[in-house]
């Protein structure tokens, strides 16, 4: 009966320990595999480097309606004449529109 007893409180004492062995490993595992973790690293920085040009896509955009409101504020007449026969669609016999896509 003492070996038993024995067996009995070496398993109890010893389950606190892999417990802990357990908790760390499921860390560790999250670490490297989970959705942050380290083997995702390289789906982060192909977000980054997308959004790095969507930025200087809108960056870009920004700036020319910017430099269209400057232009807008000032009453310049070509910008003006360049809107109203951009959005009516029209023009003299004599002239030649140059679209850009």
């Amino acid at each position: 009966m003492k070996s038993r007893r024995s067996a009995r409180s070496l398993i109890v004492s010893a389950a606190g320990p892999a417990v802990a062995v357990l908790v760390v490993v499921v860390f560790a595992g999250f670490a490297l595999l989970g959705s942050n973790g380290l083997l995702s690293l390289d789906g982060y920085r192909k977000q980054l480097s997308e959004r790095t040009v969507a930025l200087a896509r809108y960056e870009a955009e920004r700036a020319r309606l910017q430099n269209q409101k400057r232009l807008i504020e000032r009453g310049d007449p070509d910008f003006a004449d360049e809107l109203v026969r951009r959005n009516t669609d029209m023009i003299d016999r004599n002239e030649y529109m140059v679209v850009e896509h």
